[in-house]
């Protein structure tokens, strides 16, 4: 059934996840920081709006997906343009942005003050599983509120897990985020390692990845390093910027050490001018070196 629905942020993400709702037959109203990236989605059946709170107006459900706290903040709290301010008592407010903690806690805590419900519903999977409705939704809120909203996240994700309460989704995507940029780092560190003692790397990994430890998005990762390709599907930059939001939501440095040292390695790509390119170009920071006895 077609149900009215407002989507704010049309980046990379975005604009893929609000496609695939158009896709689906639902009434599609868009809102984006710049307008250029609208034009593609009006063309395509959407309904322009000026403001997050003029598109959220009449919406049974309102979707965000932005960069970060900052931007999320402005986005549905904004007194005088945002969502929140917009929203019937009856529609269902959907972030599925990464943001820390502290600002889920936040913009729960406005919600509740404007009488709406909140579900943190952020995704794992990129922009390819965005193009392909193949995200997975990690989401924390009320029971019935995520009952109602599954239909329409399953029209962008093959999959949506209820985690619990409001919060519980943002900490399942830090883990998630943090696990996978473990990985990254790791490889990255070991193919230089590959490298720099003369082995060819790629036939050294296919022999791994025939044992229980590799896992599957190693595959891509690996595949990634070893070709070279580092065109964006989760930039460096972003990928730094989630890193510190687990540690914050770990009390402290001294709390997340494995997460501090793989974020380390993301900032000196960045500072190398790394910061656009996908996750995988850190194995840049690794130039095969000469083997010592």
């Amino acid at each position: 059934m077609s149900k009215p629905i407002a989507f704010l942020g049309l980046g990379a993400m975005g604009s893929r996840m609000a496609t695939r709702l158009l896709q689906a037959g639902h009434h599609v109203t868009v809102w984006n920081r710049s307008p250029a990236p609208m034009q593609a989605l009006v063309a395509a059946g959407a309904e322009p709006a000026s403001t997050p709170r003029q598109a959220a107006q009449g919406a049974d459900f309102v979707i965000a997906m932005v960069r970060d706290d900052e931007a999320a903040q402005q986005v549905w709290c904004n007194p005088e343009a945002g969502a929140l301010a917009g929203m019937g008592p009856a529609a269902v407010a959907i972030e599925s942005s990464t943001l820390s903690l502290g600002a889920v806690r936040q913009l729960h805590e406005a919600a509740q003050a404007a009488g709406v419900q909140l579900l943190d519903a952020p995704v794992s999977g990129s922009r390819p599983a965005a193009q392909a409705g193949q995200l997975v939704y990690l989401v924390g809120g009320d029971a019935e509120a995520f009952a109602r909203a599954e239909p329409i996240l399953l029209a962008m994700g093959s999959a949506a897990r209820h985690v619990g309460p409001v919060g519980h989704g943002a900490l399942a995507k830090l883990v998630t985020n943090t696990l996978l940029g473990v990985h990254v780092a790791a490889l990255a560190e070991l193919i230089g390692l590959l490298r720099g003692q003369g082995v060819a790397a790629q036939e050294v990994l296919q022999a791994v990845a025939a044992t229980p430890v590799w896992a599957p998005v190693d595959h891509y990762l690996s595949g990634s390093m070893l070709g070279g390709d580092f065109t964006p599907q989760f930039p460096v930059a972003l990928i730094s910027k989630d890193f510190g939001y687990a540690i914050e939501a770990g009390g402290s440095p001294e709390n997340m050490p494995m997460a501090v040292a793989a974020k380390d390695v993301f900032e000196r790509a960045a500072a190398e001018a790394l910061g656009d390119q996908n996750m995988t170009a850190v194995v840049q920071l690794y130039p095969t070196a000469t083997p010592r006895d």
